[in-house]
């Protein structure tokens, strides 16, 4: 299960680093990637994402920078000190912005992806409009998509029920990221567009980020591996 464990992303959305710890000593060896967020970075701080790199892990950094360029690209030098794979801006910040972004993590010594956050999953039509955004949510996910990787982000993050699109219309050779995956028969929770592993990877997803179907099961080892099977059977292509 190599090629999935590289895709497959827990979140730890738990406020302290103890039950982070829990949930990475309940997953063992079955997860290697794991999601920091705005909940746990902002209990914990940087030692806990220090911590995770220090143990072998990889981490996808999720805190969605979005401020004018100067600050976003300050926040991105300090973020890949910490050794992140993976650190996400918001694609509605502006290609400046998103620039300012690409070219701050190229200075590291192990550059992290860069990844644009396009429509949030919890989004629906109706949602966007209240926002001041006409038009379907497939569409302003292509605009802000187009735009990320056109200010050479190395991918976007997305729902999956918009990766097939992405694909079809901007090509391959970047990563898509896609929160929102669901098992089949799951509680959907608060996400409004949602998926499962196997769809989502068919898609044209390269990284699923999955966190209560795993840290919130009753065996959570047991969840990790279920959906680490069912995107094995997806066989989706990496990304280039």
């Amino acid at each position: 299960m190599k090629d999935a464990r590289e895709r497959l992303i827990v979140a730890l959305d738990v406020s302290s680093a103890v039950d982070a710890q829990e949930i990475i000593a309940t997953l063992g060896d079955s997860v290697t990637f794991y999601k920091v967020g705005k909940q746990l970075f902002t209990a914990e701080g940087p030692r806990v994402v220090h911590d995770l790199v220090e143990g072998g892990r990889k981490v996808f950094l999720d805190l969605k920078f979005h401020d004018i360029p100067n600050t976003v690209a300050g926040a991105v030098h300090s973020a890949s000190q910490l050794g992140v794979s993976m650190i996400t801006v918001h694609a509605s910040g502006g290609s400046a912005m998103l620039r300012a972004a690409v070219e701050s993590a190229a200075k590291a010594a192990t550059p992290p992806l860069i990844l644009a956050v396009t429509v949030l999953t919890s989004m629906d039509k109706a949602a966007l409009e209240e926002t001041g955004v006409t038009g379907t949510v497939q569409s302003q996910v292509l605009r802000l998509a187009e735009l990320a990787l056109n200010a050479g982000c190395g991918g976007v993050v997305a729902s999956a029920q918009e990766a097939a699109e992405i694909r079809r219309e901007l090509g391959s050779g970047f990563a898509i990221v896609t929160p929102g995956i669901r098992p089949a028969g799951g509680d959907v929770g608060d996400q409004a567009r949602v998926v499962t592993p196997s769809a989502a990877l068919k898609a044209g997803a390269t990284h699923l980020v999955v966190g209560r179907p795993i840290t919130a099961a009753a065996l959570p080892a047991q969840a990790a591996q279920q959906i680490l099977q069912e995107m094995n059977a997806a066989c989706a292509p990496k990304a280039e």
